[in-house]
């Protein structure tokens, strides 16, 4: 029997947002943390300080404001889904969060990211990309910490995650 596991990160945006980035469902030292990317070894944080060439603040409303400032947002494809632990392989009879309501709310969005094979896999399967309505939108490599079935270095992750500075610009 899974465990269900429900999303309670809402969607970090607003009007400026330019590039969303979406995962598939937060880690549980995410949601214990109640923040995005609230694992110390995930790459996420990092990749976004090397591409903003700032400093990444240790405190996470600060790291909120940063992405805001900078024009970038955050959500999962999932609101929930059943899991044991925290691997994204181990997610079954997920549910999808509403992006049609959220694309409508915020049409400024240009670029969506989506932050590993599962998140692209379930936008695909419960969303479509139909709802993108033109949007550009690329799978990235995940800055998860967890090695997958395509393990890059931090390194060759950053060099694709740079797509996102031609729309921050």
């Amino acid at each position: 029997m899974s465990d269900e596991v429900r999303n309670i990160l809402p969607p970090v945006i607003d009007a400026s947002t330019k590039v969303l980035i979406v995962g598939s469902m937060p880690g549980k030292l995410s949601l214990e943390k109640q923040q995005y990317y609230g694992n110390p070894r995930n790459h996420f944080w990092s990749i976004i300080g090397h591409i903003l060439k700032q400093e990444i603040p240790l405190n996470y409303e600060q790291r909120i404001a940063l992405l805001k400032k900078n024009h970038i947002g955050l959500w999962d494809t999932i609101e929930s889904c059943e899991r044991k632990g925290s691997l994204d392989a181990a997610i079954r009879n997920e549910i999808p969060n509403d992006f049609r309501t959220l694309f409508h709310h915020f049409p400024n969005i240009e670029l969506v990211l989506f932050n590993g094979g599962k998140a692209f896999e379930v936008f695909k399967k419960h969303i479509g990309f139909a709802v993108l309505d033109g949007r550009d939108y690329y799978k990235m490599p995940s800055t998860s910490p967890i090695p997958g079935k395509n393990i890059k270095s931090f390194d060759e992750k950053l060099e694709d995650w740079r797509v996102m500075q031609s729309y921050l610009a």
